[in-house]
């Protein structure tokens, strides 16, 4: 009888595995959100570079009594375009939006608004992504927060706000904190 070396069965097991967590992930409950070990938690420390002629924020703006919002974005950045519209309608209905452009250039980044309007009542910047960015967990752009008056983060969500986005996640987050 033939003797099965091990080098024949490691291909079909890596294999399976991959299947198999591949199909647990497919699986999961909510494919869309990403968990975040800061929601119900304190906002982290901002940690902010001004942007020439813009009113900027710091850690107690986030304690201020109101719900707001935070949003990471950059002018380099296609899904930020693409959110900015949305954004700006959130900040009409009266919600406050905080910006935090990350690892932009300034310049960029006036021009970018100057463009597609200003809808921030606050904005700094994270040049190196090292400052504010790494803190609050942002690994890649757009991302926003919904924080309540208490600067406590209530939602994160990683990728560009559209209109399901805010009829499903944040309108929800948001009108569940001023009900608080």
């Amino acid at each position: 009888m033939a003797k099965i070396s091990p080098l024949m069965i490691a291909p079909p097991a890596i294999f399976a595995a991959f299947v198999i967590l591949a199909g647990v992930g497919m699986f999961r409950p909510d494919k869309d959100n990403l968990p975040s070990t800061f929601v119900g938690r304190p906002a982290p420390p901002v940690v902010l570079g001004e942007l020439p002629e813009k009113p900027t924020f710091n850690d107690e703006t986030l304690k201020d009594g109101n719900v707001k919002m935070v949003n990471f974005w950059a002018s380099w950045c296609a899904p930020c375009r693409v959110e900015h519209p949305n954004l700006t309608a959130l900040a009409e209905d009266g919600v406050p939006l905080y910006g935090i452009n990350y690892k932009d250039d300034p310049n960029a980044a006036l021009k970018f608004l100057d463009e597609l309007g200003d809808p921030y009542t606050g904005l700094g910047t994270d040049r190196t992504g090292r400052d504010t960015a790494t803190n609050w967990g942002v690994y890649g752009i757009p991302e926003t927060f919904v924080i309540d008056g208490e600067g406590t983060i209530l939602l994160r969500f990683p990728g560009p706000v559209t209109q399901r986005v805010i009829e499903q996640r944040i309108r929800p987050a948001l009108d569940a904190a001023e009900s608080n």
